[in-house]
């Protein structure tokens, strides 16, 4: 913003998980005029984190992809250390850092260490929104906000969705009824468990008294 008594620089903003969440962080600090990047370990969303005017933060993890619902897959112990050295430059400089990775099933990455937030402006906010399963960022509470010795800010984004329940409670009836839908055998009049099916096999833990879902077989 160029005023007569001076430009006034834009908010630094850094989202790291470009999913539906990611996403919409990226369109809203964008809409309040902030200067964005993003990261995603998959390196298929660039496109979409520059078609909404966020520069794409490119970390080589090696070999990397998606779940075939189009989720990231879990690092490894060494890429979740490589990703965590190369963002931590980015968050030092941001304003605002907000995470949003998740592994379904899994204990949350842990993404922000205290050493990096340590170095970290006085002022600074980091929005931890998966607190939940373990969190993003060492040292945040959930439902709580924590003011670290240097003035960073945490705080806990988890549970969004109860705070719009009709439109949640909406959504996954929605997904409840379209998936029983498809299962249902109308003639037989019976709900019937198809392993031939990849939504099935996506949904399906156990079946015989045993773990069939190769996720967490390991487990």
């Amino acid at each position: 913003m160029v005023t007569p008594s001076g430009t006034i620089n834009p908010a630094r903003v850094f989202i790291i998980g470009v999913g539906v969440a990611g996403l919409q962080a990226i369109a809203t600090a964008k809409r309040l005029g902030a200067r964005v990047d993003a990261f995603d370990t998959r390196p298929v969303v660039e496109e979409q984190v520059k078609s909404l005017g966020a520069s794409f933060v490119k970390i080589d993890l090696g070999e990397m992809g998606q779940t075939d619902q189009g989720y990231a897959k879990e690092l490894t112990p060494e890429q979740i250390k490589k990703q965590q050295e190369a963002q931590a430059k980015v968050c030092e400089r941001s304003n605002i850092v907000i995470t949003t990775a998740k592994v379904f099933g899994r204990k949350a990455p842990r993404l922000i260490s205290k050493d990096v937030i340590d170095r970290m402006a006085p002022g600074s906010i980091i929005v931890d929104m998966e607190c939940s399963t373990g969190g993003n960022v060492e040292g945040s509470k959930l439902f709580e906000e924590v003011v670290t010795d240097n003035g960073v800010i945490i705080m806990s984004g988890d549970f969004l969705e109860r705070q719009v329940p009709y439109d949640a409670s909406k959504m996954l009836s929605g997904n409840f009824t379209a998936f029983l839908t498809h299962f249902y055998d109308k003639e037989a009049k019976e709900f019937k468990v198809d392993l031939d099916d990849e939504i099935m096999r996506g949904c399906l833990l156990t079946k015989g008294g045993s773990i069939i879902h190769e996720r967490f077989k390991e487990d």
